[in-house]
């Protein structure tokens, strides 16, 4: 398991963002991106999460009182399965992209085929 802290992680989730081109971060819509430490106790080998309306399936009415959608990024989990720093940016850009596809309506299938899996 990595050693790294969570401001460390939250670094690098911060910087995973950066790397999202400015064309598609305006086009995200009412959508937060969380770190937290531990994932589901269903699923807790999971490194990160969707949870919300993908931009797909929002209506003329969705708006209407909605909360912001959520992207959750593990940190234990993320640290767990990674050797070393390089290799936890590298799976933290990963999932933070893989969380936002799915806000734009990507389903795991096709993630898994574009090699976002």
């Amino acid at each position: 398991m990595v050693e790294m802290t969570r401001e460390e992680f939250e670094d690098a989730v911060r910087d995973a963002l950066d790397e999202i081109p400015e064309e598609l971060a305006a086009m995200m819509d009412n959508v937060v991106v969380l770190v937290e430490d531990e994932a589901p106790a269903d699923e807790p080998d999971l490194l990160g999460l969707y949870e919300g309306t993908p931009l797909t399936e929002r209506g003329e009415f969705w708006a209407a009182g909605s909360l912001p959608d959520r992207i959750f990024v593990y940190r234990l989990p993320t640290l767990a399965i990674c050797e070393d720093r390089d290799e936890v940016v590298e799976e933290v850009a990963v999932t933070v992209v893989h969380e936002i596809a799915h806000h734009f309506g990507i389903d795991d299938d096709r993630l898994h085929a574009l090699g976002w899996g």
